[in-house]
């Protein structure tokens, strides 16, 4: 009752229908996304001694990363201009003073960076008109800002839906809410104990475990008695998914988590 079918068509102009289990490709897809919020907010187990939750680890995610080896930075606002923006600099340049970075904002911080940017073209001495000669009646007004320059390091913004979407962390306020992550981008090298040698890795990536017999990258199996599985009595087919993946912040000093 719950098979769907899509038309496909092959490179050689030849089509048909394929059938697929509806319920099954949306559990795939919510799991898949519960890998990626894991990934986000992932903690280790500090506590259920004695019962079986209590012998898993867990799994550090960025949030909880760049609160333990990172900087945090709380009740910033960039509406305030860019003094407090500056101090923030500072202190990168204590730690690996990465050139170019990442803004993951959420909305409201995301309007004040563009009132911040826009307020440098007021009128005031030194100020820069922005796109004077580009502009026209007919031409859609840009008011936002997709990146800027300030001291010797770049930062490229862009709104991350995560923040803003109720359902995760939208729904949050006050000094639990996460209003902004600044990532560094590039790569660092590290020396990799497996192989002996030194690396170059990208500052935030995801790990997988596998080995030339089995990939846990992301597996799936049926079992019962139903749908071509013929592994137990059951009368019914149960879909199975494991994945066994962790998020790597490396040199999680170059990283800022920017809390209401």
């Amino acid at each position: 009752a719950q098979i769907g079918w899509v038309e496909v068509a092959t490179e050689d102009g030849a089509s048909g229908y394929l059938w697929y289990l509806k319920a099954e490709s949306e559990t795939r897809l919510r799991f898949e996304d519960h890998l990626e919020m894991a990934m986000v907010e992932g903690e280790y187990n500090q506590g259920a001694t004695g019962t079986a939750v209590g012998t898993l680890p867990g799994t550090e995610g960025l949030f909880a990363a760049i609160q333990s080896r990172g900087n945090v930075e709380v009740g910033f606002t960039a509406a305030a201009g860019l003094d407090e923006f500056d101090a923030i600099l500072k202190n990168l340049d204590t730690q690996g003073a990465i050139e170019e970075n990442m803004l993951f904002l959420q909305r409201q911080t995301a309007l004040d960076f563009d009132d911040m940017l826009a307020a440098i073209s007021g009128g005031s001495a030194g100020g820069t008109a922005f796109g004077l000669f580009e502009n026209s009646e007919e031409m859609a007004l840009n008011l936002g800002f997709s990146g800027f320059r300030r001291g010797s390091y770049d930062f490229y913004k862009t709104d991350w839906k995560y923040l803003n979407d109720a359902s995760t962390r939208g729904g949050i306020v006050g000094i639990n809410s996460i209003e902004e992550v600044l990532v560094p981008a590039g790569t660092s090298t590290v020396y990799d104990q497996v192989l002996g040698t030194n690396i170059r890795r990208p500052f935030l990536h995801v790990r997988y475990r596998a080995s030339q017999a089995d990939d846990r990258r992301m597996k799936s199996w049926l079992t019962g008695s139903a749908g071509g599985a013929f592994t137990s009595t059951l009368d019914a087919m149960e879909v199975n998914f494991l994945s066994e993946r962790c998020l790597v912040t490396q040199a999680a000093n170059n990283f800022v988590l920017f809390k209401g």
